[in-house]
């Protein structure tokens, strides 16, 4: 390349440069906490981590540089959320991202003014996170994950591909209010459906493996897992055990179906996180919290894994294959 081409490219490449990024290389670094529900060693926990960081470095936060990242992974356990909680708000960060509901929690339990975005709690206002979704009204704000409205959509797709359901569990986590909303919405609809529902906590691996099992002992029996950290942490032998006893059954993230799941129908995930690095900028270059408004999800995701379906015997509908994001064959 000739020198002269070479700075026309580098000219370019600066002024390109988010201005927001050249302004911040003179000031101090902004230290920005990360809790996330889920293990370290899980690679969605990763991914999660990996969008919220690309996200902020496309906004002109350099890691280092600009900006520091302290990362937590509670694992699904509500002890270690707590302590991790307590560690990031001792370390006075300027914002707090928390993930999921039983971290968010612990996060609110140890300030009340550090600022905090959530991203994945489906009821902030029921769970008493902000007062309401257009004004959030103190330090929290953030991005819903499912609507309760989701759970009859959930049942219809169970119904759709398996007609013969008759009975169907709802594994939740009882502990946060998300779990008895959806539960409350699919029970709503249930008798359109002619369905009898059966709820079944899943708080940890043994009350998971307890509900199913006891459950699947009714023929024409059905599963719906509830979005939750613990159905997350243990999706591989929720999986595991609906295929052992031949449990049609429809999750909510596509991370369920690429594990051998029947259906996924929810929210992107990722998508969220990258949205939460957009209100932590904004955090960071002065708006407050309670100014900003919870925003829904955007981006909603159909996976079909027909190896699944083949094995339990069952014909996706034509209809169902031609709208999904994602056949897995």
């Amino acid at each position: 390349m000739r020198r002269r081409d070479f700075i026309t490219v580098l000219g370019c490449a600066v002024a390109a440069w988010p201005l927001a990024a050249r302004a911040q290389q003179g000031g101090a670094m902004r230290r920005i906490a990360v809790l996330i529900s889920i293990a370290e060693s899980d690679p969605e926990a990763q991914l999660r981590v990996t969008a919220f960081r690309d996200a902020l470095q496309a906004l002109g936060w350099v890691e280092g540089r600009t900006a520091r990242l302290d990362i937590r992974y509670a694992a699904g356990d509500p002890v270690r959320a707590r302590t991790a909680a307590a560690e990031l708000v001792a370390m006075k960060p300027d914002v707090i991202l928390a993930n999921a509901s039983g971290p968010l929690a612990a996060v609110q339990r140890e300030t009340r003014t550090i600022a905090v975005v959530f991203v994945q709690v489906s009821d902030p206002v029921g769970g008493g996170y902000v007062e309401s979704l257009a004004r959030p009204g103190a330090n929290i704000t953030g991005f819903t994950s499912t609507e309760y409205e989701m759970g009859g959509k959930w049942l219809d797709l169970l119904k759709e591909i398996a007609p013969a359901v008759m009975r169907v569990a709802v594994l939740r986590d009882p502990a946060i209010a998300s779990g008895s909303g959806l539960l409350d919405a699919i029970q709503a609809v249930a008798p359109s459906f002619r369905m009898l529902i059966i709820p079944a906590a899943a708080r940890d691996a043994a009350e998971i493996e307890r509900a199913i099992n006891e459950f699947a002992r009714e023929p024409n029996s059905g599963l719906i897992v509830l979005p939750s950290a613990p159905t997350a942490l243990h999706r591989e032998l929720i999986v595991a055990l609906a295929a052992s006893h031949r449990l049609p059954a429809i999750y909510p993230h596509r991370f369920f179906a690429t594990k051998g799941g029947l259906v996924s129908y929810g929210i992107n995930n990722l998508d969220l996180f990258r949205r939460a690095a957009g209100y932590v900028d904004r955090i960071l270059k002065g708006e407050k919290p309670a100014d900003l408004p919870v925003q829904a999800p955007t981006k909603y995701d159909l996976v079909i894994n027909l190896k699944t379906a083949n094995a339990l015997g069952l014909t996706v509908p034509l209809t169902l294959l031609t709208i999904a994001d994602e056949v897995i064959e």
